[in-house]
């Protein structure tokens, strides 16, 4: 079985997006799955330096088709050269499978497999979320009218990653069969000495407790939000230190250090920007709460590693497994305003042995429910069924999607 996964960008700059599809990708060859991976050469701000292009090539372990992105619009990032080269060669493939909506490489797949008959899953990202689609309102409803709809309509299956995302696909008039799979975590290496050792790198004194957030410095996440309530637990003379880690857009990320500045937080406040490795597992193991204040997570694989590195979690309902930590005891699921947030890390800061209790049975759970071989196990049936199935798209949607990219194609080729 061959299988392409179609995404975007693969930026480590995205983080959670990036992580999975690269763990996923690797899960499924060590299930005996040749899998692929085609995408832009995006960086967010640039492009991913010294990358061949149109070509296949072994990235971060996995191999990877990378292309010239034409444009950035946001996260549509159009790339003519993967229309033509998918229209080519899509009958490489068994399946495909498209991560994220509202972008072009997807859209794109998701046309040419219905016009030579491929089939196809897709997964939707958090993309119809209500934050999610309150975005760009009138955008996303025009695109969805044309294109999305329509290939949501026709997948072989529909991924959500937990049931609230499945939900809210439920809610959009989805109709294809749909799954509920989570994503995976990679245990970390035991770091004996996590917590001595981010204190002597950061200058903060043993008895005072580190506030972690990590993942994209980026509004939708709400740092800002977690740096205001820590303000009012500062005036309550409350000890913490918050590390901020993650990269975002230079604006915005001034913007956060502007605000800390004003707040007087600058001496219990350090930006630490993007980390992964041993820097990554050494704040998670290090730190003693882990805070995602966000206005919405399709299912927030930076709360899944913190869980299984044993960090007690504090998010809101936004967070689509929310259910999943609060049935755990994992952490606290609190409404994603100052006073309830507030209240929160201040009865964590102040409980140490409910910090332990919390973080344990997070990480029991996260080894128990989020493991990459797992769920590249279930997600194989996944594949072998659609193909035992001889999924196909409609005679008439057939033609009409193979005239309009044969054309494509053509002007391309």
């Amino acid at each position: 079985m061959k299988v392409l996964h179609v995404i975007p960008s693969i930026s480590s700059k995205l983080g959670g997006p990036t992580q999975v599809i690269l763990n996923l990708v690797q899960a499924l060859q060590a299930e005996g799955i040749s899998a692929e991976i085609a995408t832009t050469n995006d960086d967010i701000e640039g492009v991913i330096a010294d990358v061949p292009l149109c070509q296949r090539v072994e990235y971060e372990g996995v191999p990877v088709w990378f292309f010239p992105r034409s444009a950035r619009l946001k996260e549509f990032l159009p790339a003519i050269s993967f229309t033509n080269w998918l229209w080519q060669n899509i009958q490489n493939y068994d399946i495909l499978d498209n991560h994220y909506l509202f972008s072009y490489l997807p859209t794109c797949a998701a046309m040419i497999a219905q016009g030579q008959g491929v089939p196809y899953t897709v997964r939707t990202m958090g993309q119809l979320a209500p934050w999610a689609l309150a975005q760009s309102k009138l955008r996303k409803q025009i695109y969805s009218t044309v294109f999305e709809s329509r290939n949501l309509a026709h997948a072989a299956v529909v991924h959500s990653t937990s049931v609230g995302e499945m939900e809210d696909t439920i809610r959009f008039g989805v109709k294809p069969p749909k799954i509920v799979l989570p994503l995976g975590v990679h245990p970390p290496a035991k770091i004996a000495d996590a917590k001595h050792q981010i204190r002597e790198q950061y200058h903060i004194s043993e008895q005072v407790p580190i506030v972690l957030f990590l993942s994209r410095l980026h509004y939708k996440k709400r740092p800002e939000l977690l740096i205001q309530t820590l303000s009012h637990l500062a005036a309550q003379e409350q000890q913490f230190h918050l590390i901020l880690a993650g990269s975002g857009e230079t604006e915005y990320v001034q913007f956060l250090h502007e605000m800390v500045a004003s707040l007087n937080l600058a001496a219990q406040t350090s930006f630490v920007g993007f980390v992964s490795g041993y820097e990554k597992d050494l704040l998670l193991q290090g730190s003693d709460l882990f805070v995602l204040p966000t206005y919405s997570e399709n299912f927030g694989i930076a709360l899944a590693e913190a869980m299984v590195s044993g960090l007690p979690v504090v998010t809101t309902p936004g967070t689509q497994i929310a259910p999943e930590i609060a049935q755990a005891k994992a952490g606290m699921i609190v409404e994603g305003e100052i006073e309830p947030l507030q209240a929160a890390i201040a009865h964590l800061l102040n409980s140490p042995q409910l910090r332990h209790e919390l973080g344990e049975n997070g990480r029991l759970f996260a080894l128990e429910h989020y493991s990459w071989p797992a769920i590249a196990k279930k997600l194989a049936l996944v594949y072998q069924d659609i193909l035992n199935k001889s999924w196909e798209s409609p005679p008439s949607l057939r033609d009409a999607t193979r005239t309009t990219l044969s054309r494509v194609g053509r002007n391309n080729g």
